[in-house]
């Protein structure tokens, strides 16, 4: 795919998004985006016209009347527009509207009817489109979501990385899984990355934190949901900032040079031969123990033992959660290296357990 860029960065700087979660009323997005418009930071003004919920009742966007104010904000303050789109309607009326950017939410990437649907009604124009990544950490929907956008013609577009489901105790509202944002960026390096902090962070004091880490990792821009009063948004409200402290987050933010220089290169090049090193030695280790795993599958297999023993396998998680505390390593990741390896063990036992049945 020959992937465009959406929007153009301010050299200095990457692409910034902002607005609120919702269009409420036509003085709320006024306001807004005037305020966004004074601090000079903005390259996109976004607000939801149409929000999908999760249960009906709630509050689901002000719709078609809400594309109005987003024309009336291109027109009294320069700032280009973007709004979320899940169907054809949406994106005829975008068009009509005269909308310059439209996005797929995540509800909708993970559905690729809806997708095709959207897709469809592109065709024929040349409207830049941003993804989100769909709600489960799926890379094949993500990418057949740009494919099917890419296949009906549309060249610029880019991708919103704004954190993925998870059920256990979390910081988070979506957990970002960073590595599946960076392996997107390295499968497809000329699509711009933006990261949606409001919806990863889901609450104010963290999207500070969360947009320098996009930062450091090389993403394009951030996408960060602002209103004038955000204790009193109809939707999302505790995810939101003000326009004043949303200047301060930018300020505040420190871009990372995307490349070093040769002496930079020298001790990052002897870092990382360091780091090939202990993986080497790593993966000597976990040869060892699926080694000692088969012995155990051989033992279980002579008496007749179940491969699975749950007690087992609680206490291992419950020792390696709290040694790997101590290692400054968190228990999400030490949760998830455990279930891969516990995976492969198990796996491996059940291989000689039903070579000795057959």
């Amino acid at each position: 795919m020959e992937i465009n860029k959406v929007i153009e960065p301010t050299p200095g700087r990457g692409v910034v998004i902002a607005g609120p979660c919702s269009a409420e009323t036509e003085g709320q997005v006024m306001q807004t985006a005037k305020e966004l418009a004074a601090l000079g930071q903005v390259d996109l003004f976004r607000s939801g016209i149409w929000k999908p919920r999760t249960r009906p009742g709630s509050f689901e966007g002000v719709g078609t009347e809400g594309l109005a104010w987003l024309k009336r904000v291109k027109a009294e303050t320069g700032l280009k527009t973007t709004t979320e789109v899940a169907k054809a309607a949406h994106v005829y009326d975008c068009l009509k509207a005269g909308i310059d950017v439209l996005w797929l939410g995540a509800r909708t990437t993970v559905n690729p009817f809806s997708v095709q649907e959207v897709a469809d009604a592109l065709k024929g124009t040349d409207i830049p489109v941003l993804i989100k990544n769909p709600i489960n950490p799926d890379l094949g929907l993500w990418i057949g979501a740009m494919e099917r956008i890419y296949k009906a013609g549309i060249t610029r577009i880019g991708l919103i990385h704004r954190g993925f489901s998870y059920h256990g105790e979390t910081i988070y509202r979506n957990v970002p899984r960073w590595q599946l944002a960076i392996e997107m960026k390295r499968r497809f390096p000329e699509v711009q990355m933006i990261v949606d902090n409001s919806h990863i962070c889901g609450r104010r004091d963290l999207l500070a934190e969360v947009a320098q880490e996009a930062l450091n990792l090389n993403y394009d821009g951030l996408m960060t949901e602002v209103h004038p009063r955000p204790d009193e948004a109809w939707s999302d409200a505790k995810q939101q900032i003000t326009p004043a402290v949303f200047g301060e987050l930018i300020e505040n933010l420190r871009l990372r040079k995307p490349t070093a220089n040769e002496m930079e290169m020298a001790k990052l090049t002897e870092l990382r031969r360091q780091i090939d090193e202990v993986d080497n030695d790593i993966l000597g280790m976990i040869g060892r123990r699926m080694r000692l795993a088969d012995a155990i599958g051989e033992f279980k297999a002579e008496r007749n033992l179940a491969v699975l023993q749950e007690d087992r396998w609680d206490e291992i998680l419950r020792a390696a959660t709290q040694k790997g505390k101590l290692q400054g390593l968190s228990a999400e990741f030490m949760e998830r290296y455990l279930r891969a390896i516990h995976q492969e063990s198990i796996d491996h036992q059940d291989a000689i357990v039903n070579k000795k049945m057959a």
